[in-house]
C-alpha cells in the first residue's frame, strides 16, 4: 500500500479542535480538503501529519502553536486614532473586518478594544498562541 510522500496531493477529512476541546473546524459533511505535501498550503504540522499515512489510515495528532498559527505577536496589535475610522462603523470587541494595509494588501483583523480615543485591531491569526488537535483520515493519495 502507498505512502504519503513530499510532492503528493492528497485528500483528507479532518477535525481540527482547541485546547479546550472546541472543534473550530472540519471538512465532515464537505469534500475532504486537497492539498499537495510541500507546498506549504496547510499548516506546517498538519503537512508533516500526513507524511507515511496510507489511504484509509486515520489518527490524531497533536499540533503545537509553532508549527500551526505561530506564537501571538505584540507588534500585530495595531492602535488606530478612532478619528480615522468611519463614524458609520459601529464597532464592539470581537468584531472582524479587513483592512487595507499599507503596500495594499487586505488583512483581517478582529477589533480587540474600543474607547473614545482609540481602536486597537488584532492582526494575529485567531489561533496564534494555541496547540491544536486534529482528528486525520487519509481518503486518497493523487500524484
Amino acid at each position: 500500500m502507498s505512502e504519503v510522500r513530499p510532492g503528493d496531493t492528497v485528500r483528507v477529512h479532518y477535525t481540527g479542535k482547541d485546547e479546550t476541546g472546541q472543534v473550530f473546524d472540519s471538512s465532515q459533511g464537505r469534500e475532504p480538503l486537497q492539498f499537495t505535501v510541500g507546498q506549504r498550503a496547510v499548516i506546517p504540522g498538519f503537512e508533516d501529519a500526513v507524511v507515511g499515512m496510507s489511504p484509509g489510515d486515520r489518527k490524531t495528532v497533536e499540533i503545537t502553536a509553532q508549527q500551526a498559527y505561530g506564537e501571538r505577536r505584540d507588534d500585530l496589535m495595531l492602535r488606530v486614532d478612532r478619528q480615522q475610522v468611519p463614524p458609520n462603523l459601529d464597532l464592539k470587541e470581537g468584531d472582524r473586518l479587513q483592512v487595507r494595509m499599507a503596500n495594499g494588501q487586505l488583512a483581517p483583523v478582529t477589533v480587540a478594544e474600543v474607547t473614545d480615543e482609540v481602536v486597537v485591531l488584532d492582526a494575529n491569526h485567531p489561533l496564534a498562541g494555541k496547540d491544536l488537535t486534529f482528528d486525520i483520515e487519509l481518503v486518497e493519495i493523487g500524484s
